[in-house]
């Protein structure tokens, strides 16, 4: 049995009866459990809960939806005005999350949820129209084998499941594990191809402190558990920078494993990565400071800056570090004489240099007075 095989055939079981060896201790907000029905969240399993960290509005795509529980809790964070997809690949946990979206509706008073059938790792394929597609031939087996991949090169060219930056968010619930390691960078780079720029990632996964050896990655019982799929720690993060994400941090890293088999110890680790690095870096003369604690840090180009120094920065990374994950971390300054974007000239971001504080002034600014903020109406200074 294969690996995809071997994971659809335990869920299929689990949307059936409860496995407890499927599911990972987490603690979910209540409020938001309360309307969902105990068979929603008897069969869904998961080891975080990446909904803690969604907002009004938002369109999110749930990879590996299972029956529902992180859509439907989804549906009443982003309210009314937001939109929740949820993707899976076996039919069973479709049925059940399906069957459930009405009475969810019902109860918070407007639909916002959807289901669709297919592959995490190739979200542009529609197994439901692929399925009925299929369903007219009648070709021997060579013949039904070219259709069904010139008909699936089609449903992703002209009807994709998930269109190209459609998506706010990105979230899953220890499903990323599940994919066979061969696609798994398909899987990451997917996740990038449907957020939307300045979107974001977050995902709760199973990660591991050593890494997996191959005969624990051969055993099917332990790769459709959760267990030998696990991405090591250093490798979790470092596949979303490989993507081409930013920003890429942990949001929580249990401290207790999960499980522990052969020495080997295996938790849950909930990551959050940004979209949205890519363009022309322009010079409009901003600085910027990077505030502590540490006396220098490394960004994601490889520029070291020392805390308390100004920096020169392009336009783009200084709107990007206006923004989490880095508002808290530095202090911005804009020029006194706003350099327009037409006038602009290239920056060269492969170089790091501290920025004289002239620049941003103006080379002849000669002021001499007070600021008109500082003092407020104490006359303190």
């Amino acid at each position: 049995m294969n690996k995809e095989s071997a994971v659809k055939e335990r869920y299929a079981a689990g949307a059936d009866i409860q496995e407890e060896a499927l599911c990972c201790p987490v603690e979910y907000d209540p409020k938001y459990l309360d309307i969902i029905p105990e068979e929603v969240i008897e069969k869904d399993y998961g080891c975080g809960d990446p909904s803690q960290y969604l907002k009004e509005g938002e369109t999110v795509l749930d990879l590996g939806s299972g029956t529902g529980k992180i859509c439907f809790i989804a549906s009443q964070v982003v309210g009314a005005k937001g939109k929740v997809i949820g993707v899976d690949m076996t039919d069973d946990m479709l049925e059940v999350a399906r069957r459930n979206a009405p009475i969810i509706a019902d109860r918070i008073g407007y639909a916002n949820v959807e289901f669709r059938k297919g592959r995490i790792q190739d979200l542009a394929l529609d197994l439901e129209l692929l399925d009925q597609g299929l369903a007219q031939g009648k070709e021997n087996s060579s013949e039904a084998y070219l259709k069904a991949e010139q008909l699936a090169s089609q449903i992703r060219s002209e009807k994709p499941m998930i269109s190209n930056e459609s998506v706010d968010v990105v979230v899953s619930n220890c499903v990323l594990n599940l994919v066979d390691n061969n696609s798994k960078k398909q899987l990451f780079n997917e996740i990038y191809r449907v957020l939307k720029r300045g979107g974001r990632a977050v995902i709760s996964d199973i990660v591991s402190d050593e890494p997996v050896p191959q005969e624990m990655q051969d055993d099917d019982e332990l790769w459709s558990g959760c267990i030998s799929g696990a991405f090591l720690e250093e490798e979790f993060l470092s596949a979303f920078e490989e993507a081409g994400f930013y920003g890429v941090r942990v949001l929580k890293l249990d401290t207790k494993p999960w499980q522990t088999v052969e020495g080997i110890e295996f938790r849950s680790m909930t990551i959050e990565a940004f979209k949205g690095k890519e363009g022309t870096c322009l010079e409009r003369n901003q600085a910027v400071i990077y505030k502590g604690p540490f006396k220098q840090v490394l960004d994601d180009d490889g520029n070291a800056m020392e805390r308390g120094k100004r920096y020169a920065v392009c336009d783009k990374v200084y709107n990007i570090y206006k923004n989490e994950p880095y508002s808290d971390c530095f202090e911005l300054i804009d020029p006194i004489e706003e350099i327009s974007i037409n006038e602009a000239k290239i920056f060269d971001c492969s170089i790091t240099r501290l920025r004289n504080p002239k620049e941003t002034k103006g080379m002849d600014y000669k002021v001499t007075g007070s600021g008109s903020d500082c003092c407020g109406e104490s006359n303190c200074c």
